[in-house]
């Protein structure tokens, strides 16, 4: 077994990589995915024990549009791939019967291409995906840091039932959905903390099973009294799960006795908080709401506005990357201002966005490039469109760059 020197301790190296994906969220799942496909010897580590973040575990089971609300599909590749998974053996809610049954545009414009899925088979579903394509997924894996030589990232260390250790890597990608990997390596980072309290949660009884999006109002004046959390804050971690807990047992009992219906008990709760947003990378670009009309050279994929019809952005690469040489982001890490973090924080753009830095690290890794700073975007855009991602907004997802 070989060892790395960290900070004057030895540390044993268990595991190497081609690409190493912290973070087994839709952003993590997505990466992963797209750097198997493209050649890469893959590691996922995960510190929950199932994939999808808060898209399983969180049960926020919605999977918002891949549509602009104008009849147009823009989010194509692994991102409709997921979305398709998420519902194989039957949607919970939200069939999108126009898009999936050949509808017509009048159709497609009434109903968004959303559907409501359930959290425990995709998690399920996602994990025989990922294994069938050769990604080694590591669950109850916390990631605590990382060994950097001349600024490169050479090793994450990890925490979990064998002690402390180190996968060995050639590129990672930083799918946290708290930029953890780039606070580690000294990445500048931007720090949300004024999010707002949401328990999602299941309740069921005779009706069967409901989901309930119960969470505070995402815009406007909050009711009295109220707080706001800091999702990089260890008290406020504890603060958020500990009202959730309590908000839910206090509506349960509610509805209990407003409904005369004992038969009402919790399903499911959430087993990670509901941030929308902790921390992220402060990076080469940050991609603001207002540049809807921009065309990137440089652009990786689009999303829509999951709030409001019409808008599409086009995701430029270097919001994905920063100053350290093997380390890009995904999710809700991207560069983006407060702003634009609200549009990308969603389950189809951390689709997309960890589509795009999943191809970019196997492209670092066989054209052995000195850093993601000097992988060549056009290279990565044809890979992209082969794999079926709509690059730009007047593009077509069959066609070549």
């Amino acid at each position: 077994m070989d060892f790395i020197n960290e900070t004057g301790k030895t540390t044993p190296i268990r595991k190497q990589c081609d690409v190493f994906v912290a973070g087994g969220g839709i952003a993590g799942i997505s990466a992963a995915l797209s750097a198997a496909r493209g050649g890469a010897k893959v590691i996922l580590a995960e510190k929950q024990c199932a994939l999808g973040g808060l898209a399983t575990l969180g049960l926020i089971t919605i999977y918002l549009p891949l549509c602009d609300g104008m009849g147009r599909q823009v989010i194509f590749g692994i991102g409709e791939e997921l979305l398709r998974l998420s519902i194989l053996h039957g949607a919970e809610a939200r069939f999108p019967k126009p898009w999936l049954e050949d509808g017509t545009l009048e159709e497609r414009v009434a109903t968004r291409f959303q559907v409501q899925y359930n959290p425990w088979m995709f998690a399920m579903l996602a994990e025989e995906l990922l294994l069938s394509e050769g990604v080694e997924i590591l669950y109850d894996a916390h990631v605590t840091g990382v060994v950097q030589e001349n600024g490169r990232i050479c090793s994450v260390l990890l925490d979990n039932k064998e002690g402390h250790w180190a996968a060995e890597v050639q590129a990672v990608v930083d799918a946290t959905g708290d930029a953890d990997l780039c606070l580690f390596a000294g990445e500048s980072t931007e720090t949300f903390r004024e999010n707002r309290f949401a328990a999602w949660h299941y309740l069921s009884g005779e009706q069967g099973w409901k989901l309930h999006a119960h969470a505070a109002p995402l815009y406007g004046e909050l009711p009295e009294p109220f707080r706001f959390y800091d999702g990089t804050s260890t008290d406020d971690v504890s603060a958020m799960i500990i009202d959730g807990h309590k908000s839910m047992m206090a509506r349960l009992l509610d509805l209990r006795a407003r409904k005369g219906d004992v038969s009402l008990v919790p399903a499911a709760i959430p087993l990670v908080p509901s941030f929308r947003m902790t921390r992220r990378l402060k990076g080469l670009y940050e991609l603001d709401e207002s540049e809807e009309k921009t065309r990137f050279p440089d652009s990786v994929g689009l999303t829509g506005d999951w709030r409001n019809a019409g808008p599409v952005f086009e995701i430029p690469f270097r919001s994905l990357i920063g100053t350290v040489p093997n380390l890009i982001t995904a999710g809700r890490c991207i560069s983006v201002t407060t702003a634009m973090w609200d549009i990308t924080r969603v389950i189809p753009t951390c689709a997309v966005t960890g589509e795009a830095a999943g191809a970019a690290a196997s492209l670092l890794v066989h054209a052995q490039a000195s850093s993601f700073q000097s992988v060549d975007v056009t290279n990565l855009q044809r890979l992209l469109h082969k794999n079926g991602v709509l690059v730009h907004k007047n593009g077509n997802p069959t066609e070549n760059s």
